[in-house]
């Protein structure tokens, strides 16, 4: 029997160790990693460590857990993340699952539902808590069509593609022929016209908006 390793970002030590029990009780998959922040978790990734799926809270110190997922798919795009917090609120939810989460999952839920999210995602399927669930439904129903397009050029525009499909800032450059420093300077502008502060916020407002 496979068994799937799973590691956790959680910076509070109580919910860490219930967590790390639960999922090591199940047969076919244990914790193997757990990390109270998500910058030595990314690095560990770069370094080519790989589990079977990632656990991640969303307010931690430092880098957030939304950014977080995003960086998790810039550097290994077909590895499942599921957030794992205590938020409800529909901008979190809606960048968490645009940064590319498979999963959101509230630290309240049943053990049995926690470990049903887990298989099902592992599976290569999408797990949501009930309650998120009609939430995410009613938010993306109440999406209108985009007001404006920012004053966005062509070249901005199809950066901001390429944000939206997961690509890294490297693998943008290559793809279009420019140096890092110069997508690094259109993401600046990108950022700024949006009213942004990060790649998962440029991504946000550019799926909800319909700018690309």
């Amino acid at each position: 029997m496979d068994i799937a390793e799973i590691w956790l970002v959680e910076d509070n030590p109580v919910f860490t160790r219930a967590v790390i029990a639960l999922v090591d009780e199940v047969a076919d998959m244990v914790c193997t990693r757990s990390f109270e922040a998500c910058e030595p978790a990314l690095q560990e990734l770069r370094d080519g460590e790989l589990p079977d799926l990632v656990l991640m809270d969303i307010g931690m110190p430092g880098m957030d857990g939304i950014s977080g997922v995003a960086e998790v798919k810039s550097i290994a795009p077909s590895l499942p993340v599921v957030m794992l917090t205590v938020h409800q609120d529909n901008d979190k939810i809606f960048q968490a699952i645009c940064s590319g989460a498979s999963g959101y999952m509230l630290k309240s839920s049943p053990k049995d539902a926690l470990i049903s999210g887990i298989r099902t995602v592992l599976g290569g399927g999408a797990a949501m808590d009930g309650q998120i669930a009609r939430r995410g439904l009613q938010m993306f129903a109440s999406m209108s069509t985009p007001q404006t397009s920012y004053g966005l050029s062509e070249r901005e525009k199809e950066i901001l593609q390429h944000l939206v499909q997961g690509k890294s800032k490297k693998t943008i450059a290559a793809d279009l022929f420019l140096s890092p420093h110069t997508i690094d300077s259109h993401l600046r502008n990108i950022y700024a016209k949006l009213h942004v502060h990060n790649r998962s916020g440029a991504i946000a407002k550019a799926l909800k908006e319909r700018l690309v």
